[in-house]
């Protein structure tokens, strides 16, 4: 999953990009996914992953 997935997803707007943001790093946060380490580090192309992944 990553920020456009994401927005694509729930049909969201790219100017809704920073909504989605916060909805990822709260989600983060509670532990709930976790970043992708075989993709880039950027924080742009972040992917996440289940935390059961």
């Amino acid at each position: 999953m990553s920020n456009q997935t994401l927005r694509e997803r729930f049909r969201l707007a790219p100017s809704k990009a920073a909504t989605v943001s916060l909805i990822i790093g709260a989600t983060k946060d509670a532990g709930l996914i976790k970043a992708d380490e075989s993709e880039s580090a950027s924080t742009r192309y972040a992917r996440y992953l289940p935390f059961w992944a």
